[in-house]
């Protein structure tokens, strides 16, 4: 029972249909949806890639417990990137505590984790298509008053070849981590 609690808490009651769950279904069935991708592959300088993941560190923050605050930033993170929403699950610890939660996009997410104590939030902000996660930063070092920003790029998926990409596809594919482990044992 608990267990279930939880799901619904996190907006997936596995006895009746959250609205997200709808949007998914909704969006896969569409006839549309190949000319509607909105998280299609990225090229940048010769490299093809899924996406750009952002990780960053807000220190000297504020207002990382006001939970109205820390979702209208996330939308705002959304807008300015021309990201498109489709779902924001937010969770306040305490009155006066941290805000995790998750806005969930087309072109894939923005997450975040605060500690008000500490003045501390770390966020994470995937983006594929034509969105552009970068213009977020400046969106949430303003909206937070940080003193300072760090910012760590990873373009997902840039070391796959596209023999690769099409392998991936087929069921015979090897696990992502014996790739990994190959590449190690090479070095």
């Amino acid at each position: 029972m608990a267990y279930d609690d939880a799901l619904f808490q996190l907006g997936m009651d596995l006895t009746r249909s959250s609205t997200a769950q709808e949007e998914d279904l909704f969006a896969n069935t569409r006839d549309d949806v190949c000319d509607d991708r909105k998280d299609f592959f990225v090229e940048r300088d010769g490299v093809r890639f899924a996406g750009t993941h952002l990780i960053i560190d807000l220190f000297g923050a504020r207002r990382l417990n006001d939970l109205k605050w820390v979702e209208e930033t996330l939308k705002r993170c959304v807008e300015v990137a021309g990201a498109t929403l489709l779902h924001i699950h937010l969770h306040h610890f305490t009155p006066n505590g941290g805000v995790s939660g998750v806005a969930v996009l087309s072109e894939s997410h923005i997450s975040i984790h605060s500690w008000p104590e500490a003045d501390y939030a770390a966020l994470d902000v995937f983006m594929c298509g034509e969105a552009k996660p970068h213009l977020a930063i400046e969106v949430l070092r303003e909206a937070f008053e940080a003193d300072d920003v760090v910012v760590k790029e990873h373009m997902r998926g840039e070391e796959l070849e596209e023999l690769k990409w099409q392998s991936a596809a087929s069921r015979d594919a090897p696990v992502r981590h014996e790739v990994v482990n190959a590449q190690k044992q090479a070095a």
